[in-house]
């Protein structure tokens, strides 16, 4: 049974939302707080989903957001929110969000997302495999579900790491922004398409030297972006 963690301090919408995961077979843990989020997620190191709303009480959802990816980057996150500006949407995602759903929502559309996001955390905690990429000074470990730049590990989050591996995999060829969504986000992804292009950018300040200019994760002008091998 997976486990997802809710923090909203409005007791309606948190009871609805219960209400719907618990009958979509999910264990839920919650928190009214952005203290009792953090504190839960530091006892309770198995859950795999993190809902978080941003205007909390205390410590709101990007910093608790924030503060999990200093040390997290297996669970997924999805922001509740009713802050609805472009900006926000991209901050969410830019302090390590995979995913953002707008208030209000359908239980129907949480489910899918949240069904979504598992497929890509689990896949990033199979270890069925004994499967290695290498491109230049990158390498990637299906089973230790390690990334390496030069021998030292650069931390990905589970939509992250899908990325780079369909990226590893497709070297060399352009994908389209839909193709990614489709790969990655799975063809019912209801969301922004955008969050792929937020994710890139996310990537390349990890993995390039200069993201400005970026030497592995390129832009294909009118078709979408391509990882560079060696030789090309």
């Amino acid at each position: 049974m997976s486990k997802v963690l809710i923090l909203e301090d409005e007791d309606s919408i948190r009871g609805f939302t219960v209400i719907n995961l618990k009958r979509n077979g999910f264990e839920v843990l919650e928190a009214t707080n952005g203290n009792e989020a953090l504190e839960l997620l530091l006892s309770t190191p198995d859950i795999d989903i993190a809902l978080l709303d941003v205007m909390v009480p205390g410590i709101d959802g990007f910093e608790v957001c924030r503060r999990i990816r200093e040390t997290n980057q297996r669970v997924g996150i999805i922001f509740l929110t009713a802050k609805v500006q472009e900006q926000d949407k991209v901050y969410a995602l830019s302090v390590g969000a995979d995913d953002h759903v707008s208030k209000p929502f359908s239980p129907t559309e949480l489910i899918a997302r949240i069904q979504s996001l598992l497929r890509r955390v689990n896949i990033h905690r199979e270890t069925s495999a004994k499967v290695t990429f290498q491109s230049g000074p990158f390498s990637l470990d299906l089973i230790s579900k390690q990334f390496r730049k030069n021998g030292h590990i650069i931390e990905l989050t589970p939509t992250e790491f899908s990325l780079v591996q369909f990226f590893l995999e497709k070297e060399n060829t352009p994908l389209s922004r839909d193709v990614l969504l489709d790969h990655v986000w799975g063809k019912d992804y209801m969301g922004d398409p955008k969050i792929v292009d937020v994710n890139i950018r996310r990537l390349r300040q990890k993995i390039e030297d200069n993201p400005s200019e970026p030497e592995f994760l390129q832009t294909v002008w009118g078709h979408g972006y391509k990882w560079k091998g060696q030789g090309q």
